[in-house]
């Protein structure tokens, strides 16, 4: 390590990673907006939040916390032609209030 490093560090920041409070507001901000798989909402975070990263450990903690609490919905779907299935989440009708306002908690915190 050397002083340029440092100065390096604060020019570009490494990318955070989102703990399970924050990796949950943001996955119910996104299924705001419509389904997404697991692969959509890490690579969605990445292009819209370049300084945020998200684990798949947290976010597959998450999924399944949400799925438990009955506060999401998942599905499969089979892409057409050749390929593996994919696991697609949607809010739960009865918690859009929840989640919009963990929503606005996200978008607050992310806009810091």
């Amino acid at each position: 390590m050397n002083f340029q490093d440092i100065y390096d560090f604060f020019e570009e920041p490494p990318p955070q990673y989102l703990s399970k409070e924050l990796a949950t507001a943001y996955v119910l901000a996104i299924l705001l907006e419509g389904e997404s798989s697991s692969v959509m909402m890490m690579r969605q975070l990445e292009q819209h939040y370049p300084s945020y990263r998200l684990s798949e450990h947290v976010l597959r903690t998450v999924l399944e916390f949400l799925l438990a609490k009955g506060v999401i919905q998942s599905r499969w779907e089979q892409p057409q032609g050749r390929g593996r299935p994919c696991r697609l989440y949607c809010l739960a009708p009865d918690d859009r209030v929840l989640a919009q306002d963990l929503a606005q908690r996200w978008h607050q915190y992310s806009a810091v």
